[in-house]
């Protein structure tokens, strides 16, 4: 392996080295950016063949792009794959043609919003061929004949993700995972690449682990949908979750909650954040966006929430060519990957605990828990503390959750769960 990703200046340099590769759902960019990604952490690439079925999809065809050009009727070169990924519909059939004008409008695509930019735009699924140019170049284009040169095929090959699995001292796992598909977006989603490989090096090299963590760097939506597919016999194992992209841009974090709203991460990655100075905004599920859909489909029901700084979409260098290296700075990387690190160390110092007597209330006075005369406010506090660790300690909810939904100190939840452990009432998850 190489140097460690040790701050925000090596983060950015490795985005800028990976910036360049023409990425798609399959093929040699995904394979190449994975590869370069494995020198940093151990990720290992799983590759499943073209048309294998995964759950109502399958896996796609590798796109090999060679080259695409759009020459105008002066013989100028309107737009060039070699000069920027975005300037081809990723995923673009092979076409060669000469077109009148009109012929080709229909193929050009461009943001009358944004006339600078380039739009990143898709056809995966469906055969179609084109190009994303500026709209000021759009509109400026004369009458006359252009010639299409779109060298590329899809094939039937291998579809690919990398995955990193760091056992640690309970099978129980935590997943990260981040999209490794677009094509020369920094902040979508180089950011996220570089930051979980950064994250995945430095437990890696821990000598102990509570927890077993997982990574993920697969492509959008399929990825997820094939991990899914081909790892039904893990999927029990998750009990904490993050998707993640978009963690370069000049905004501040924001986290999506899980499909069910009230698990530990849901609670976890604010307290984290806020214990640093970046508290997030905290927003609602919604069954779109990033792959914490997949997730959270309700038949698989993970507890995986979605770690951002600026949410996709939200931003108007988002999907353009905008999102370039400028956009993305060393700064706000490495705040991300201080934030990541709270999360984890959050995860592994978790105070949780199992009530050994959860049906009815046990009778704490004959433990010598519980006043000896009723009906003064003496205690009240040391007896509330000991109920409400006895009624939230359900193995989920660790103490500083419990503090925070009593309003009671810390220090009082923390000295109530070592009575009742002494008591016999109250056991550490293991």
């Amino acid at each position: 392996m190489t140097l460690p990703l040790a701050d925000g200046a090596a983060l950015h340099a490795l985005a800028a080295r990976l910036y360049r590769i023409p990425r798609s759902l399959a093929g040699p960019g995904v394979r190449e950016t994975l590869d370069g990604l494995a020198g940093f952490a151990p990720i290992e690439r799983v590759d499943l063949p073209s048309g294998t079925p995964l759950l109502d999809w399958e896996a796609p065809q590798e796109w090999i792009l060679r080259s695409a050009t759009l020459t105008g009727p002066d013989g100028r070169v309107i737009a060039d794959a070699a000069v920027h990924n975005l300037h081809v519909l990723n995923a673009s059939a092979g076409h060669r043609a000469r077109l009148s004008l009109a012929e080709l409008r229909p193929h050009l695509f461009s943001l009358a919003d944004r006339p600078d930019a380039i739009p990143y735009r898709t056809s995966y699924w469906r055969e179609n061929w084109g190009f994303c140019l500026p709209h000021r170049v759009v509109e400026s284009l004369p009458e006359g004949e252009y010639e299409v040169a779109i060298d590329a095929e899809r094939v039937d090959g291998v579809f690919s993700w990398g995955e990193a699995v760091l056992p640690g001292d309970s099978a129980d796992e935590v997943l990260f995972s981040t999209h490794v598909c677009h094509p020369q977006l920094a902040n979508d989603n180089l950011s996220g690449l570089v930051v979980m490989t950064a994250l995945a090096a430095e437990l890696a090299a821990r000598p102990r682990r509570r927890l077993t963590y997982r990574f993920l760097f697969a492509p959008g939506t399929i990825g997820a949908i094939a991990w899914l597919a081909t790892r039904r016999d893990r999927v029990g194992a998750i009990r904490h979750g993050l998707v993640t992209a978009g963690l370069g841009d000049p905004g501040g974090f924001h986290y999506k909650r899980t499909r069910r709203g009230d698990t530990p991460i849901d609670y976890l990655v604010p307290r984290a954040l806020a214990a640093i100075g970046a508290a997030p905004t905290v927003e609602p599920f919604v069954p779109f966006g990033y792959d914490e859909r997949q997730f959270n489909s309700p038949g698989f029901d993970l507890p995986v929430g979605s770690l951002t700084r600026t949410p996709w979409g939200r931003y108007p260098e988002y999907h353009t060519s905008d999102d370039d290296l400028d956009f993305i700075t060393p700064q706000q990387l490495d705040g991300a990957l201080v934030a990541f690190r709270a999360i984890v160390d959050e995860l592994e110092r978790r105070e949780v605990y199992v009530n050994l007597a959860p049906y009815g209330e046990p009778r704490l006075g004959r433990r010598g828990l519980y006043r000896e005369i009723g009906g003064d406010e003496a205690g009240r506090e040391k007896e509330l503390a000991l109920l409400w660790v006895l009624n939230l300690s359900d193995g989920i909810h660790d103490l500083p959750a419990i503090a925070e939904r009593s309003g009671l100190p810390l220090a009082a939840v923390r000295d109530a769960a070592a009575a009742l452990v002494a008591a016999r009432l109250l056991a550490p998850v293991p």
